[in-house]
């Protein structure tokens, strides 16, 4: 176990803005996180489950309570078969190419999610048609007062669109077993080097962001919309609607948290306005939900 008393959340976070935690605890074992659960549900201290950081925004002023991120003893991977079971510290990067070297596929359209397992699973991460819920067989969660633990399997899991139960329960993440099927090892690396090809070609990954900001809604794309509204370049402070791809904020260097959040309301007004379509982001920012 580790204590960051005081931490900076720009340090942990994608879009590298925000203030700092009262303090952050790495738990490196499932005791370990048992017993800062019950001990933070004892107290009633404010708290938030951060995974990679790839999709929350801290605040400014930063968060009056305690962050809980897993810590190494999460970053593991087993494999059994065509079976993979991924812990919940582990980023989908490493968790794409040890599936590609036991030849096993059906994961490459998810190799370039920025996050960790366990966040991807909690908002069913996707990418170019695919998501998690397409390979996920069943969740190993604890409750969120660290009181017990169980696996979750099928409908249970509710993923839908950037959604799972996870959200609604609080359930911590700890590992993920996933069913993917036999693929040569050299086909499976053409598609994932396809998709980063992709990737690099159209989303400005030069810069720190949160990927895309918004929600697809129904029958639109959010970044098409932001592009006909005219907002391709729009800047607030040192935070900026991508160029390269209209769905993406980013962080083109001092930005804050206050500039992010200022552009997202900026953009979501002028979209309402001219469309008539409400966006959501798919970000959490935490000094809005607590």
């Amino acid at each position: 176990m580790k204590i960051i008393e005081n931490c900076k959340m720009d340090e942990y976070t994608s879009f590298k803005v925000g203030g700092e935690c009262d303090r952050l605890i790495l738990a490196d074992t499932e005791d370990e996180l048992s017993l800062i659960m019950a001990k933070i549900t004892t107290s009633g201290t404010p708290y938030v489950v951060l995974g990679n950081g790839s999709n929350t925004l801290f605040g400014d002023g930063g968060f009056r309570g305690t962050v809980v991120k897993l810590g190494p003893g999460f970053d593991k991977i087993e494999i059994a078969g065509d079976r993979i079971t991924a812990f919940g510290a582990v980023l989908m990067s490493r968790l794409a190419r040890e599936a590609m070297r036991a030849g096993l596929g059906g994961f490459e359209p998810l190799s370039g999610i920025p996050g960790s397992v366990g966040g991807a699973v909690f908002m069913n991460a996707g990418a170019y048609g695919g998501e998690m819920k397409q390979v996920v067989k069943r969740v190993y969660a604890m409750a969120p007062d660290g009181s017990r633990t169980g696996w979750v399997s099928g409908d249970d899991l509710q993923l839908g669109y950037r959604h799972s139960r996870f959200k609604d329960t609080g359930e911590i993440i700890l590992k993920v077993e996933l069913g993917l099927v036999p693929r040569s090892v050299d086909s499976i690396k053409a598609d994932m080097d396809d998709f980063a090809k992709r990737r690099n070609s159209k989303q400005p990954l030069e810069y720190p962001s949160c990927g895309s900001f918004f929600k697809r809604p129904p029958g639109h794309y959010a970044g098409s919309l932001i592009q006909e509204a005219g907002l391709a370049g729009y800047t607030i402070g040192g935070a900026q609607v991508s160029q390269k791809h209209c769905g993406f904020l980013i962080n083109r260097g001092g930005a804050t948290a206050s500039d992010v959040i200022a552009l997202r309301d900026h953009v979501k007004k002028t979209v309402k306005e001219k469309f008539g379509v409400d966006l959501e982001p798919e970000v959490r920012i935490i000094d809005e939900i607590l």
